[in-house]
């Protein structure tokens, strides 16, 4: 596990979790804002973006809140996502993590926020709202 202390950033913003056929190209609506992210398998298009830039129409999963570990973050660490997620976990916090070149980001409810800013400061981490 990570032997130290981490910083998160809670970004401005709710964020939605999009999915599209996997045949669809990117829309236009999935680039743009804080945070967004598109990946791509066999089965799906799924896109991480800001709430209000996703169509009514699209399935998605809305009103999350994301913070972002100060990075970057060298990818010799070991533990990161695991001393994060292992402390939402214990405080029954479900979420949604994506992890960039730099550094990680980690979604929650929008009605789970305080008791997930508890949870990782609590671990020993900190976090500025």
């Amino acid at each position: 596990m990570s032997a130290r202390p981490l910083s998160l950033v809670v970004l401005e913003g709710t964020f939605a979790v999009a999915r599209l056929d996997a045949a669809q190209p990117a829309p236009d609506w999935a680039s743009g804002g804080a945070l967004s992210s598109v990946t791509r398998t066999g089965s799906e298009l799924s896109i991480v973006c800001s709430s209000d830039r996703v169509p009514t129409e699209v399935i998605a999963e809305r009103d999350w809140r994301c913070l972002r570990v100060e990075g970057p973050l060298d990818f010799s660490l070991v533990g990161i996502l695991a001393a994060l997620t292992g402390a939402l976990a214990e405080a029954g916090v479900s979420l949604f993590a994506l992890s960039t070149y730099d550094t990680d980001y980690l979604l929650v409810r929008e009605a789970a926020l305080e008791r997930a800013i508890e949870a990782l400061r609590s671990a020993g981490h900190s976090v500025a709202a």
